[in-house]
């Protein structure tokens, strides 16, 4: 899947809280891709990189996955097809959210 043209849905738009734990803010827009099925039976869930707006829809790359060590699904990381992004970048980019749980940042090496 890592470099893949993927549409992601966004359902929690950067700016905004969890629906669940309204204290937690979203720095990056995060939704999901119709059609494509994660271990959990719902859509895959996407982290979007490199957009500094709120946004309703992105088309992009799957640049990198997270995988959940702790849980049942992984998260895709979609970026512009201009944007490179470091693992690091990425970690600290979602550890508003991956903080509790224990991950890892899989991605192509250039």
């Amino acid at each position: 899947m890592i470099g893949a043209a993927v549409t992601v849905l966004v359902d929690r738009p950067l700016g905004s809280a969890h629906p669940a734990y309204p204290d937690l803010i979203y720095p990056v827009n995060y939704g999901y891709i119709p059609g494509i099925m994660a271990p959990d039976g719902e859509d895959q869930d996407a982290y979007i990189l490199g957009v500094d707006r709120p946004v309703k829809r992105f088309a992009g790359r799957v640049i990198a996955v997270i995988r959940r060590r702790d849980d049942a699904e992984d998260k895709w990381v979609v970026a512009p097809e201009d944007r490179h992004f470091t693992r690091e970048e990425i970690a600290e980019a979602v550890r508003f959210q991956e903080r509790f749980f224990d991950s890892v940042i899989e991605m192509r090496e250039d």
